[in-house]
């Protein structure tokens, strides 16, 4: 059974910082390429950061710069590091994977996680 669980949301200032994490079970990890989303009220989810298996890495444009994407694979984790939050980075933030191909659409990703609020307080 595929297993997505992401972990490290929370309530924080502006400027502040968080790091999200995500476990992940039941798939042979380090061929996955592992995405963090995005998904404020009233708006469309969105591609934050993307991974692939052997560690290329895209970022929507929004985040360049702040935020930073990494794995382990020996942990089956996937991190999101956050800096420099923002009011507008507050949205509910999910963990994603699909197979092999680094992709940037959310119809492409296979399988998802349950979801971590962020809330950045101004």
């Amino acid at each position: 059974q595929v297993q997505l669980v992401e972990s490290g949301g929370g309530l924080v200032q502006t400027g502040g910082s968080l790091r999200l994490s995500c476990a992940a079970s039941g798939l042979t990890f380090s061929r996955l390429v592992m995405g963090w989303f995005r998904q404020a009220p009233g708006k469309q989810r969105e591609l934050v950061a993307a991974i692939s298996s052997g560690g290329s890495t895209y970022y929507g444009d929004s985040v360049k710069g702040r935020f930073t994407i990494s794995r382990d694979n020996a942990k089956n984790t996937v991190y999101l590091q956050m800096n420099s939050l923002k009011p507008e980075d507050t949205a509910v933030y999910y963990c994603a994977a699909r197979n092999w191909i680094l992709a940037i659409r959310t119809e492409e990703y296979e399988y998802w996680g349950q979801g971590t609020q962020v809330t950045v307080s101004s």
